[in-house]
């Protein structure tokens, strides 16, 4: 069996990468970006963009299963946005039907579920997506369920914001806050539960999906932690863990919002519209779908997967001093946020 992984070099990719070759899995990378890592002689390396049809064509060459993790960030613009999720999944599809690959892995997000009035959400609920990040993940999936229907077997994944070793991101924050020894912000009280995921219970669940039959796997799956307290609690446990003694501060939800808000719109915030819409609040998924029918047991709870992220963190904070960019794997363009950073 060999896996085409899209977006190898980014941060679900690597990791993705390291699970497969630790079960003598035969991978091979597709990404724009290098892929620099060690385990670049153990796979074979494509770089190219998805969306380009004889990259895709010939990225598929001996290839037996496609797990697409390629995706654009929230912080990319609306026609990158929907370009990559929505076309570039549309291209690799076809070039994975054509070439007679039977099973095709859709990472997608549970922004799909906008900010719902409910939880936990369940598959079947409905899907409004916020902004164009979220519009265009639910049409990445429609293109998904439109190949399904042509015989493909296609499962589509919607994890929860996940985390672990090469994260960095927005999460950035909380680490960096942590090991100065500084107090971390949150909108509101912080006591709304948040679930996270670990990027090597994900890992797993790509697994199951890529090697159970496919009666049991064409299908749409949440994905998430089975253990997560409150924002307050899970990223207390970071600041505990830093042992510095600092403390989760609540700061007034609607003049932070607001706040946030207006820098977002004068591009002095990397914090964008869905993270504020949705951190002071409840969201968390059912994982019962994927728990019954595929086995899922995530192994990692929020607060160990954050203490684990910051651990790596700490771990590798002098080689991460390059300059900030945008994706996952590096730190975000603090803006305003880094002049916050000293009141705490």
């Amino acid at each position: 069996m060999k896996y085409l992984i899209t977006g190898g070099a980014g941060f679900l990719g690597i990791n993705l990468v390291r699970y497969l070759l630790d079960r003598k899995k035969s991978v091979r990378s597709l990404d724009t970006a290098q892929f620099a890592y060690p385990e670049a002689a153990k796979i074979d390396v494509v770089q190219g963009d998805i969306r380009d049809v004889n990259t895709a064509r010939a990225a598929m060459d001996g290839i037996d299963l496609v797990v697409h993790c390629a995706a654009a960030l929230p912080l990319y613009t609306p026609d990158e946005i929907r370009s990559i999720d929505v076309e570039g999944t549309r291209q690799m599809l076809a070039a994975a039907q054509e070439a007679g690959v039977e099973r095709f892995v859709h990472i997608s997000s549970t922004a799909v579920y906008g900010v719902p009035d409910h939880h936990p959400i369940f598959e079947d609920d409905p899907v409004s997506g916020v902004g164009p990040y979220g519009r265009a993940k639910i049409e990445a999936e429609e293109v998904c369920a439109a190949f399904r229907n042509t015989g493909m077997c296609v499962p589509v994944l919607r994890p929860k914001s996940f985390v672990g070793p090469e994260r960095l991101g927005i999460f950035e924050l909380l680490y960096d806050f942590a090991s100065q020894g500084r107090n971390f912000p949150v909108l509101g009280s912080g006591g709304n539960r948040y679930q996270l995921l670990d990027v090597e219970d994900l890992c797993a669940a790509i697994y199951l999906c890529a090697t159970l039959p496919s009666d049991r796997v064409d299908d749409v799956f949440n994905v998430g932690a089975a253990d997560f307290r409150s924002i307050r609690e899970d990223f207390q446990a970071v600041l505990d863990h830093a042992g510095h003694g600092k403390r989760i501060v609540g700061l007034p939800k609607a003049p932070a919002i607001w706040t946030l808000k207006l820098l977002e719109a004068l591009h002095l915030s990397p914090v964008y519209q869905w993270i504020y819409d949705t951190m002071a609040q409840d969201s968390f998924v059912s994982i019962d779908k994927i728990s019954d029918r595929l086995g899922f047991a995530p192994r990692y709870s929020n607060r160990e997967a954050l203490i684990r992220n910051y651990d790596w963190y700490v771990a590798h904070r002098d080689a991460l001093k390059s300059a900030p960019g945008v994706t996952h794997r590096a730190p975000w363009k603090r803006g305003a946020l880094e002049l916050a950073k000293h009141l705490f």
